[in-house]
């Protein structure tokens, strides 16, 4: 159940760096600019991060499995 939350957040999360990158699309200033692309930038780093995450746990779950069959 919990990565089927974690889709749902990095879904609406990547929702979010969308919408970023509209607003950089359309800033009159630098103020919106910089708004957007940090907003783009962080959904990106956020994914990623949601990534890694599992990755590790899938990794530590094979490890202790590993070190379970060879006690």
């Amino acid at each position: 159940m919990e990565s089927v939350a974690n889709v749902l957040v990095g879904v609406m999360v990547a929702g979010f760096g969308i919408v970023g990158l509209f607003l950089v699309a359309g800033a009159a200033d630098s103020e919106m600019f910089i708004f957007g692309l940090g907003l783009a930038v962080f959904a990106v780093a956020f994914n990623f991060g949601l990534v890694k995450r599992h990755f590790d746990k899938r990794d530590a779950t094979r490890g202790a499995a590993r070190e379970a069959t060879h006690v």
